[in-house]
């Protein structure tokens, strides 16, 4: 039974690695920034597959850029860790494994909880986003960027989809979830 479980969990594993690739790739656009559907793939394997196997297969996803493929939005490459933006996929690990930490504490899938728990992700995500762009920014590519430009450019401009899909993802999840564990 054990390692039926632990099957099931790497398929899923390589399968989520997999949407969140297809999600770099998925371009919606809006007026004021297009964004994917990274963000949206990683807190659902955070709410499907918990704390340890969601942020395995994101952190599959970044490894997998790092080594070469063109999985990034721009391409890969050891040379990402240079951009300003790689901090929210090292972002998107950690979120994800605090959501799944989250939504494992709690019995039952209610929505306000797994809404809750995809909110904490995501401040995590623009944390850490924020706090590696402004570095690299400033210390590292020498583009000096104040910490309000951060904040306006890297936060307010693009959480309020963010925080839709939040909630989006955990209606999805709260129905996933029951017929993921029956397989």
């Amino acid at each position: 039974m054990k390692q039926a479980k632990q099957t099931k969990n790497l398929i899923l594993c390589a399968m989520f690695t997999t949407l969140i690739v297809a999600g770099t790739f998925i371009k919606i656009p809006l007026p004021i920034l297009p964004f994917t559907m990274q963000f949206f793939f990683t807190m659902l394997a955070a709410m499907i597959l918990g704390g340890r196997w969601g942020a395995i297969s994101v952190a599959l996803y970044m490894v997998l850029g790092l080594i070469g493929l063109p999985v990034f939005t721009e391409g890969g490459g050891i040379w990402y860790v240079f951009k300003p933006s790689f901090g929210y996929i090292i972002g998107y690990v950690i979120g994800t494994y605090v959501t799944g930490k989250m939504v494992e504490m709690r019995d039952g899938y209610k929505l306000g909880w797994l809404t809750l728990s995809n909110l904490t992700g995501v401040i995590i995500v623009y944390v850490v986003g924020m706090i590696y762009y402004y570095i690299i920014c400033n210390y590292v590519i020498d583009t000096p960027i104040g910490v309000m430009k951060v904040f306006v450019y890297c936060c307010l401009l693009i959480i309020p989809k963010d925080i839709v899909l939040c909630v989006i993802t955990a209606i999805i999840a709260k129905r996933l979830k029951p017929v993921i564990d029956r397989i």
